[in-house]
């Protein structure tokens, strides 16, 4: 592995792994969907891609998860299946979320990057122990690697290769 594959995030299946065809990756990867997951796995050929995974900002029954946590980023992934190389090539974009009004909608923004976010969001709630002594609890976790990972995990144990991509189009 390269500079510039750890960079991206790029990973290699392990050793001995068949790859399969790219219907079979597809339909691993729109199986990740579950209710009780804070992402969805949809096509992407309206936004240019294959594939996209999103977090459910939007979604009634996600909403407050994501007000309470005071998540400021949105991440995408556009992902791309190419049978010739098998490899899923992955441009990870994140943008700004800002919140207005009462109750809380999301606004617009006009900040965005691409490339691997490292973003975790955690909350702590501070208490005196049993022992009298201060103890801090951490209450609530939100990292956007809970995103990326089971998508590349999927993609590997599917004997892919997953390419993370900064430059250039899918």
């Amino acid at each position: 592995m390269g500079l510039l594959d750890k960079l991206t995030g790029t990973k290699h299946p392990a050793r001995g792994v068949v790859p399969g065809p790219a219907e079979e990756v597809r339909a691993v990867l729109l199986g990740l969907n579950r209710p009780d997951v804070p992402y969805l796995v949809r096509d992407g050929t309206a936004d240019g891609a294959d594939l996209v995974a999103e977090w459910r900002m939007t979604e009634p029954a996600w909403q407050t998860l994501f007000i309470e946590s005071q998540l400021t980023r949105a991440v995408r992934i556009r992902m791309r299946l190419v049978q010739e190389v098998r490899e899923v090539r992955a441009i990870e974009e994140q943008w700004e979320v800002p919140r207005v009004g009462n109750p809380p909608r999301l606004a617009t923004s006009s900040q965005y990057s691409r490339g691997p976010d490292r973003t975790i969001s955690r909350h702590w709630t501070i208490d005196r122990g049993e022992s009298g002594r201060l103890e801090a609890t951490e209450t609530f976790r939100f990292d956007a690697a809970e995103l990326r990972n089971p998508l590349r995990d999927a993609v590997l144990k599917s004997g892919w290769i997953w390419r993370g991509l900064v430059f250039g189009k899918l």
